[in-house]
């Protein structure tokens, strides 16, 4: 199935008639199940589409803000703004009116799509930017709204089809708590093709299956969702569901009504998910603990996950008895929890990418199983290391179009001749594995030139079982004969448990001595000289990455 050859247009009408009936998108609320088949989103969206070219006379290339949690009227406006020839911006939620009021004074939206919990930061946005003529609200009409519903639209199917060329700009995505000058990237329909094609491949390793139910537990707005959790599983003709809490016992809930047997994660909701197992295990009778501890180290010989299922049955059976494996991105997953749930019976496919390449590079679907690589480059990509920084360079057709209105930072990033600068400090094997091992702007040179990667370091403290969260930075000495140098702090945030049976006092020296004995596995120079610990949970963004620039502030630095 050549897609390249294809139009995103005719991709969308094929998938819409060949899956008609099943369910597309799915989300529970309080009412029950609220299910739309590819017929139905695709109506949904055609509807929007003529009201959009119609009533609201959209141009081609006018952009459409969405400002929503995930959910299955979001799919009818991604689809809707292709349909139109609209350019999609999708927002975070999180960010404030002022971070939102930048982004949007930078794309200039001519409409905003929003659910009625965004109701009163759409309205701001329309008040303070003369470019937005509609506000439309993607749920059921209410009467505490004014704004129009797109369940209310006329139900005016016809349209014309918006061409557009291969290499016009399908979103624009604003890297998450954009500060300062905004940056969108800018993602072709070629970009979205190139994946879409490269990801049939590396998935169907994974996924040979007629049809498989999905969860989807990361927002809209983040690209990695966009790509694979929505247009690629819907590209295969399974069926997604959305789920309005992260909570680990609403998660189970609809992994075991729906029987979900897939899900793309980040690495912080697969720690949690552990988490909980091993706290549970800890309440449970001794002779459960011995078995497990016993079963679990057994399991490290036996290659076949159906043996492994049988093992922890009763694990499987609380995430429904279906649940086979996820797809990991967005930050680098800690081998320690790959290696937990590929024992217990679940697979792990470690992904890379970042936003500039739409976003995946790789997903390790290697047989060989090395947990700690993120997998060879996907099939339309080149990868190299830059030999002077150690920096991977990446090029392919979906590398982004640019940065929007910042020609002079593309060019900064993307060379002549195609190659992108990443930002990752990484190694690539003799079988093309890549293994990143640090962030260029995280790095910490100390007084010696020495330079030390913090990932490197946090991924040591990490492992003790006292630590939540670990954030290592790099501290400017304010006095002595190193003022002025770096030197490698490390701020901790402690496990609830230990906060809630200890004295204060008691958990500091805890943590500290914890910190010191895990660091002697690192040379000397990579050892933190400052320990802050904190009882506050880091700043994070919506795919959990932590804020290392508000980290910083937060202990005064």
């Amino acid at each position: 199935m050549g897609l390249c050859k294809k139009n995103v247009l005719f991709l969308l009408q094929e998938r819409t008639e060949k899956y008609a009936d099943k369910v597309a998108l799915g989300m529970k609320n309080k009412y029950g199940w609220r299910e739309f088949t590819y017929r139905g989103i695709g109506l949904m969206s055609r509807k929007l589409a003529h009201y959009l070219i119609n009533e609201l006379g959209v141009k081609k290339g006018d952009r459409m803000a969405i400002l929503s949690e995930s959910k299955p009227e979001y799919g009818a406006c991604v689809f809707a703004s292709v349909i139109s020839g609209m350019t999609a911006v999708p927002l975070d939620v999180k960010l404030t009116k002022y971070e939102l009021k930048s982004i949007l004074s930078d794309c200039e939206p001519s409409v905003i799509m929003v659910s009625e919990n965004n109701i009163e930061m759409a309205r701001y946005l329309k008040d303070v930017l003369p470019s937005i003529k509609e506000v439309i609200l993607m749920d059921e009409p209410s009467a505490d709204f004014d704004e129009k519903s797109i369940y209310e639209l006329p139900e005016n199917y016809d349209y014309k089809w918006r061409f557009r060329s291969s290499n016009s700009t399908a979103f624009i995505i604003y890297t998450s708590g954009t500060t300062g000058a905004p940056k969108g990237v800018e993602i072709t329909f070629a970009n979205m093709l190139a994946q879409l094609d490269d990801l049939k491949i590396a998935l169907d390793e994974i996924l040979p299956y007629k049809h498989v139910n999905i969860l989807s537990i990361l927002p809209m707005n983040h690209l990695f969702e966009m790509t694979v959790g929505f247009s690629t599983f819907l590209n295969f003709g399974f069926s997604v569901y959305y789920t309005p809490s992260l909570k680990p016992k609403d998660v189970l809930s609809i992994m075991r009504e729906k029987q979900i047997e897939f899900m793309i994660v980040v690495p912080a909701f697969l720690k949690l998910l552990k988490t909980g197992i091993e706290s549970e295990l800890r309440n449970s009778p001794k002779h459960v603990q011995t078995a497990f501890n016993i079963m679990f180290k057994l399991a490290k010989f036996i290659p076949s996950y159906r043996i492994k299922k049988l093992m922890f049955r009763k694990i499987h059976e609380k995430f429904g008895g279906h649940f086979s494996g996820c797809i990991s991105g967005g930050a680098p997953l800690e081998v320690s929890v790959g290696d937990f749930f590929q024992r217990i019976g679940i697979k792990v496919y470690q992904g890379y990418g970042l936003s500039e390449t739409s976003p995946v590079v790789s997903v390790n679907t290697d047989r060989r199983n090395d947990i700690a690589s993120v997998g060879k480059p996907l099939k339309s990509f080149e990868a190299k290391i830059n030999e002077q920084t150690g920096e991977l360079m990446l090029r392919g057709p979906a590398v982004m179009k640019g940065y929007h209105n910042h020609p002079e930072l593309t060019a900064e990033v993307i060379e002549p001749d195609g190659w992108l600068h990443t930002g990752d400090i990484a190694k690539i094997s003799k079988e093309g594995h890549i293994y990143i091992t640090g962030r260029i702007k995280n790095m910490i040179v100390l007084s010696g030139g020495k330079k030390v990667f913090p990932e490197e370091v946090e991924s040591v403290i990490d492992k003790s079982p006292y630590i939540a969260e670990v954030c290592v930075l790099g501290t400017t000495r304010n006095s002595g004969a190193k003022d002025g140098t770096e030197e490698i702090t490390a701020v901790i945030v402690p496990c609830e448990d230990i906060v809630q049976k200890f004295e204060r006092d008691t958990v500091d020296k805890l943590i500290r001595d914890e910190v010191k004995k895990l660091s002697l596995r690192l040379t000397p120079y990579k050892r933190p000289i400052n320990i802050i610990i904190s009882r506050q949970p880091l700043p994070r963004t919506t795919t959990r990455k932590v804020k290392r620039k508000e980290v910083k502030e937060l202990v005064n630095i």
